[in-house]
């Protein structure tokens, strides 16, 4: 079945794009897939659709600013990281509590979706969480060659071009993607700090993180073009009190040229690679820890 188009308000009113993957049969489950930053939500029906056919309920989104979600310029739109948190992912974790009438949500992240989890007001609920190619995106630990292009970004790019244009028009510079003035800067904060977020946000971010208790499962790859093993370390060493389960994958123990960044989502490494994120799933959905 084609995904089902909804609008999902935020509480400070702004109107988000969002899709619904309506789970073949009873739902057992609701997951909500948090996306990488300027991915459209396009980009994960592929995975929704494969677990709608295993009976969750899927939402993809776009955050505002991004995709769907976006107004006709960028110029002046006032938005951040902590802003897609806060009110965005605030706002679809409801709608993902009142689609799921009882049953567990589960938080499937991507890169800053994994990111950002502690971040978001209600995530205390969730039955279990997956982070996908997270971690911190401090530049001197990025994967080579990528510390090369993070500096030219971090240090020039971004500032000269967010100046001249008022938000970061980076398709037109083939770099990440556009991105409101606000996001582009503090994510260009936050990716200097060898402790990223925590490092700039201070000890009320670091406590947030120490306050996730859930069942987490990380899920990274050697060939991450932008994910060291280090920085999905440093990441993941924040979540200190959640009950880690860290799994770093090669492509060729699965019989896969290539997995990547983005590799997970895409159904030729998925046939490989989804079965076991269900399988991780299933415990928790079992006991039951239902949405409140």
């Amino acid at each position: 079945m084609d995904p089902a188009p909804l609008t999902v308000e935020t509480a400070d009113r702004y109107p988000l794009a969002a899709r619904l993957h309506a789970a073949t049969g009873q739902p057992r489950a609701v997951a909500l897939i948090v996306p990488a930053m300027a991915v459209p939500k396009e980009f994960y029906a592929p995975l929704g659709a494969w677990l709608a056919g295993n009976r969750f309920d899927v939402l993809t989104f776009d955050f505002r600013g991004m995709g769907e979600s976006a107004p006709e310029s960028l110029r002046g739109f006032d938005a951040d990281v902590l802003t897609w948190a806060r009110q965005d992912c605030a706002a679809m974790l409801a709608a993902a509590r009142a689609r799921a009438a009882g049953r567990p949500v589960v938080w499937i992240g991507h890169s800053l979706g994994g990111q950002i989890l502690p971040m978001t007001p209600g995530s205390e609920s969730l039955a279990a969480a997956v982070t996908i190619a997270s971690g911190v995106g401090y530049w001197r630990e990025n994967a080579y060659p990528l510390r090369l292009y993070s500096w030219f970004l971090w240090f020039f790019a971004a500032p000269v071009a967010t100046a001249l244009c008022g938000y970061f028009p980076g398709r037109a510079l083939g770099m990440v993607g556009d991105l409101p003035k606000g996001v582009i800067g503090q994510w260009s904060r936050w990716c200097r700090h060898p402790e990223y977020a925590v490092g700039v946000e201070g000890e009320a971010m670091r406590d947030l993180y120490r306050r996730v208790t859930l069942p987490l499962l990380s899920l990274s790859f050697t060939d991450d073009e932008y994910m060291s093993e280090r920085n999905v370390a440093v990441l993941h060493g924040f979540y200190r009190n959640a009950g880690r389960d860290m799994r770093r994958i090669a492509p060729r123990d699965l019989g896969l040229r290539r997995i990547g960044h983005f590799g997970f989502f895409r159904p030729q490494a998925g046939e490989r690679l989804w079965p076991s994120l269900l399988a991780w799933l299933d415990p928790s959905i079992s006991a039951g820890r239902a949405s409140s």
